[in-house]
């Protein structure tokens, strides 16, 4: 494992991608660490925020936080395997691990400047904050705490797991870089926290937090107080976004057309068909169904694409086919290309896309949200008063 000293720069690639014979022993650090009996990435995932969720939000008490438009890692505090060091390791949606830094970033715990944290696991979203004049800073933001120095806190209330990150990492974190600013230009990246709000201070959120963002951003995330953390999909996060901005992930296959040899052709000895690649290709979208099987991906529509857009796909160089694609619906109900989501394994399943499109059809847009910002707050009010009065 080879170091990676200076700040990121690309969140992309957030160091140096260890091979599966170096992350196995992690893969299983981690497993222990949390319990588990599975390997597979143990992050929460959000379902899609649909118009029965408002009365979820009446009914329980809840944070709202803003979507970053970064990408989703968990950031595992450690020991260095050979060396014995400070490590930091950041682990992505297809559970493999990158080698983040060696020395250039220090992560003091509360008991002394030279101590740092071990077995602590993270989760956040790691972006690229515009600082001005053309400069980026790369910044995890973190929004929960599964680990803390060997100590298993899925169990506890989200409330209690973002105190005990404040007060054990991320205060003394802050006190340290204050004390010594110049060692701040030495760090990979910088640590952040998410701003949590009430779920009714959804105003705020949108007047203040996000028109304030150094960085992009693609919706909001309102999280259960009273849930444990639960790996996958957790019905209790939900994931709002305007009806025009929601994605949904499939793997695609693209199909060239193919052409028989004409005379010229055979004459030059070419006999086969042959695919005419500098043309659109048909493009099929597949869903996931799990597993691991011939039938883990089944059809599920075909996306349209524009001249002009294939010329731009083909201009990266790279290969194309059989990749897991971010996907939006236009005007026209046709499926359009975004991006690329090299990140994950697995388009999304098909149980997720299907919360997506019902999200599309019957969704909650902002005004909605701001109007029922009063009855939430009229719920979470009677909730703590009853409280109150029990406890009285």
């Amino acid at each position: 494992m080879a170091d990676n000293m200076g700040p990121l720069q690309s969140i992309d690639i957030p160091g140096v991608k260890l091979a599966d014979d170096e992350a196995r022993h992690l893969r299983q650090e981690v497993q222990r660490l949390l319990g588990r009996e599975r390997w597979d990435f143990p992050g929460a995932q959000p379902v899609s925020f649909a118009r029965h969720h408002l009365k979820e939000l009446r009914a329980k008490d809840y944070y709202v936080c803003e979507k970053s438009d970064g990408i989703r890692y968990l950031l595992y505090l450690t020991v260095h395997p050979t060396t014995g060091d400070e490590a930091h390791f950041m682990i992505d949606r297809r559970n493999d691990y990158w080698y983040v830094t060696s020395g250039s970033t220090h992560f003091p715990t509360a008991k002394a400047e030279n101590t740092f944290h071990q077995g602590t696991l993270l989760d956040g979203e790691l972006v690229m904050d515009d600082i001005g004049n053309g400069r980026k800073e790369p910044i995890y933001l973190v929004f929960d705490c599964l680990a803390l120095d060997g100590q298993n806190l899925m169990s506890r209330e989200l409330p209690k797991r973002l105190g005990y990150f404040k007060e054990w990492i991320y205060d003394p974190y802050k006190a340290l870089y204050k004390k010594y600013p110049e060692e701040k230009q030495y760090q990979s990246f910088f640590l952040g926290m998410k701003e949590m709000q009430v779920a009714y201070g959804i105003e705020m959120m949108f007047r203040e937090v996000i028109r304030n963002l150094k960085h992009g951003n693609d919706g909001l995330i309102f999280t259960c107080l009273g849930s444990e953390y639960k790996p996958g999909t957790d019905p209790h996060i939900l994931k709002w976004k305007a009806a025009d901005e929601n994605t949904v992930d499939f793997r695609w296959k693209l199909e060239w057309p193919l052409i028989q040899p004409d005379e010229e052709d055979v004459a030059e000895g070419w006999a086969e068909p042959y695919k005419l690649y500098h043309e659109i290709p048909h493009i099929e979208m597949l869903a996931y169904h799990g597993g691991n099987g011939p039938d883990s991906y089944q059809h599920f529509g075909e996306m349209y694409m524009t001249e002009e857009e294939w010329e731009e796909l083909k201009g990266l160089d790279e290969p194309l086919d059989d990749r897991v694609v971010e996907a939006y619906m236009d005007e026209q109900k046709r499926w359009r290309f975004y991006r690329f989501r090299d990140d994950k394994p697995n388009g999304n399943h098909i149980s997720v896309i299907k919360s997506v499109l019902e999200s599309i059809k019957d969704g909650v847009t902002k005004e909605e949200l701001l109007a029922a910002a009063k009855g939430i707050r009229d719920a979470w009010k009677e909730r703590q008063q009853a409280q109150s009065q029990r406890r009285g």
